[in-house]
């Protein structure tokens, strides 16, 4: 089916206004990352492709997520809410970012993309394609503190980067992921940099499948057979030893019982 803007709106329970407000770019948002999961084992066998798609065939990835449940990559899952807001009214770009490793680096410039929105000469990050733990909702892209659901979020300048940080409910603050303040276009992710096809080599070594959903008050993320639940603010990491409750919490955030 091609893609459609009042099965997309269905598919997300979206029952509110659809007017370019922030209001509904919230509501919008947060529905977003509540049904449609992130799923890294679609990258499994691309190798150093991992980007090669990034300019969605919009008609087939809608069939394939909106319609037909599964889960997507951060350019899927962007691409797709991108075209969405623009049918919307909604001013929407790309931005190419650099996630936290484990050890405290950052990746590459162009291993993230995901959206910003200009509204009423503000600028907010829009990132349903990332697996978190992250925003729920929209950022202003601003140093200030903001608050969603027992977690703080602000953006703060270094080092010629915009960089997102968060912190729970007691904790401190850590990056998520470092952004330059400028418009990408999508053939930048065409013709990937030796640092981009080096970084991809890495994950494909590893082959560790990361999966991640949000709900109400928080996300799941499992990373291999580690689950971080973030709730109201609060984290809380269990490594899943039990492979029958593994294979639960995999089907419970990829949605496969209710795409059955």
């Amino acid at each position: 089916m091609p893609f459609d803007v009042d099965t997309y709106l269905k598919a997300l329970d979206h029952r509110g206004p659809t007017a370019p407000t922030l209001r509904t770019l919230r509501s919008l948002h947060h529905r977003h990352l509540a049904t449609f999961p992130y799923d890294s084992a679609l990258n499994a066998g691309r190798g150093t492709a991992l980007w090669a798609g990034v300019d969605i065939d919009l008609d087939a990835v809608f069939d394939a997520i909106v319609l037909g449940g599964r889960g997507g990559v951060c350019y899927e899952l962007s691409g797709l809410f991108r075209a969405l807001l623009r049918e919307l009214g909604f001013e929407v770009g790309v931005f190419g970012a650099g996630i936290r490793q484990m050890d405290g680096s950052f990746g590459p410039d162009l291993e993230h993309i995901f959206n910003h929105v200009r509204l009423d000469g503000e600028v907010y990050l829009a990132d349903v394609g990332f697996v978190g733990p992250s925003y729920l909702e929209p950022l202003r892209l601003a140093p200030e503190v903001q608050r969603q659901h027992g977690t703080r979020f602000r953006v703060v300048p270094a080092d010629g980067y915009q960089v997102v940080e968060r912190a729970g409910r007691s904790g401190t603050w850590q990056p998520v992921y470092r952004f330059r303040d400028r418009p990408r276009d999508l053939a930048e992710w065409q013709a990937p940099s030796a640092e981009l096809e080096a970084f991809a080599r890495e994950l494909a070594g590893a082959a560790v499948l990361v999966r991640g959903r949000s709900f109400a008050t928080g996300q799941r993320v499992l990373i291999g057979k580690r689950l971080l639940t973030v709730d109201g603010g609060d984290e809380t990491v269990r490594v899943l030893t039990d492979p029958a409750e593994h294979e639960r919490v995999v089907a419970d955030i990829l949605r496969l019982a209710a795409v059955r």
